[in-house]
């Protein structure tokens, strides 16, 4: 029950896992660069290591957000019940740090790679994660919280 006394699934219903669906990003560029190359960068540029430092940075963050859902006691997983509003952490700059990680380390093997099918995949990504998982989760947040998550989403941005 929600703060108003009605009933409701507790999940957000996400339309996908968001993990499955970055991996399915990072494999449809992977695949269509070996099918069709699009570099992007200019061939004196030292990309592998800008790459490796913004995956490497994304993977830090999501590892960071995950871990203070972990210690405020709340479920990662979309498929879960939110237990509690957290805004610790990265959650005092965005309200979603696990999907800006991930759009970070998207954004990393892209430059990486030197493939701009990684970017194309990314956009793919984000509209999936920005309407299928991120626009569930806060209509869920607000019929589950209430005020109290109104009250955050005043306060803290979506994503930086």
């Amino acid at each position: 029950m929600n703060e108003a006394g009605e009933n409701f699934r507790d999940s957000p219903g996400a339309i996908v896992r968001p993990p499955i669906a970055w991996a399915l990003a990072v494999v449809a560029g992977l695949v269509l660069d070996w099918l069709y190359p699009l570099p992007f960068l200019p061939p004196a540029m030292l990309a592998v290591w800008l790459g490796v430092i913004l995956f490497l940075a994304g993977l830090a963050l999501l590892i960071w957000a995950a871990t203070t859902f972990r210690r405020a006691g709340t479920n990662i997983q979309t498929t879960q019940p939110t237990t509690t509003i957290v805004d610790a952490g990265p959650y005092r700059y965005s309200r979603n740090p696990i999907y800006v990680g991930m759009l970070l380390g998207l954004i990393g093997l892209a430059i990486g790679f030197d493939t701009l099918w990684l970017l194309i995949s990314l956009v793919a990504f984000y509209v999936v994660i920005r309407f299928g998982v991120v626009a569930r989760e806060e209509a869920y947040l607000e019929r589950k919280f209430g005020d109290v998550y109104r009250a955050y989403k005043t306060r803290i941005r979506r994503w930086l």
